[in-house]
């Protein structure tokens, strides 16, 4: 696995890899635009021209984004939805043009209409993103979630359902979440665990869908459905679990990046990634 973390791109988007290459980063994730807004400013081409020099100084195994937190695609019709999909036709157009093989999308809250309906919503919110976007390259990395309130993905059987519906299947990946799957229920604790939850994985879309990690440690219990996040060793999950994670040698070159909380000298992420690299065999 190749480790680093999500790195802010305040000052410009090339600055995540400025960031990401001093704190020693293999692999980053960065938001390709404010993730709490709906729409960005164009990226200018003297942006884009500096982030493609700082790309080639960095050498990273991979630099992917995060759409952002304001999407829904599995809400009921409306503005809201209609922004969502806008909004994820934008950024995937931003990613094309910062060569970002893939962006990392949470399948979506269905508010309450039930998990068939929300599935419906978001298979027809990307086959609409798809088709505004098919020149485009970049895949949608469906991210497995706590289930918190009424979102989407803390079963794997829901992005299956959603590779099976969709009309761009090729363009969609998963992004595993270690603290989103022990939160929904998953203990990957144990090898055994971990196991199975991958098995499972396999059997609903292939293991080969798999284009990241997020490496996270997690506040809350075991199927508790509380998205938090917590240092590496320092939550429920602990220290020695992602021992059998990160060794796992079905992804030995598949980015795995830390969404651990952090301050703005990012020394946490230092702390986070040398814990994990002691685990590395």
């Amino acid at each position: 696995m190749k480790l680093g973390a999500h790195m802010p791109t305040a000052g410009g988007v090339w600055t995540a890899l400025q960031r990401g290459r001093e704190a020693g980063c293999e692999a980053i994730q960065i938001f390709v635009k404010n993730n709490m807004q709906w729409f960005g400013k164009p990226l200018a081409e003297t942006d884009v021209a500096r982030y493609a020099n700082e790309a080639v100084l960095s050498h990273f195994a991979c630099v992917f984004g995060h759409a952002g937190y304001l999407i829904n695609l599995a809400a009921p019709p409306g503005p809201n939805r209609t922004q969502s999909v806008k909004s994820l036709i934008q950024e995937v157009q931003f990613a094309t043009l910062l060569g970002l093989p893939f962006l990392v999308l949470h399948p979506g809250s269905h508010l309450g209409r039930g998990e068939d309906v929300g599935v419906k919503q978001t298979v027809a919110g990307l086959n609409e993103v798809f088709r505004a976007t098919r020149e485009s390259p970049v895949r949608i990395a469906l991210e497995c979630t706590a289930g918190q309130g009424s979102c989407l993905g803390a079963k794997l059987q829901h992005l299956a359902e959603i590779f099976q519906r969709v009309t761009r299947s090729e363009r969609l990946g998963v992004c595993l979440d270690t603290a989103h799957l022990f939160e929904a229920g998953h203990d990957l604790r144990t090898p055994g665990g971990w196991d199975t939850i991958i098995g499972e994985l396999d059997e609903l879309v292939g293991i080969n869908q798999v284009l990241a990690f997020h490496l996270n440690d997690s506040k809350t219990d075991l199927g508790s459905r509380v998205d938090r996040h917590e240092h590496i060793g320092k939550g429920k999950i602990g220290r020695e679990p992602f021992r059998h994670i990160v060794n796992d040698t079905r992804f030995p070159v598949i980015p795995g990046c830390l969404e651990t909380p952090k301050s703005k000298d990012l020394h946490e992420d230092l702390e986070n990634l040398a814990v994990l690299r002691d685990l590395l065999k």
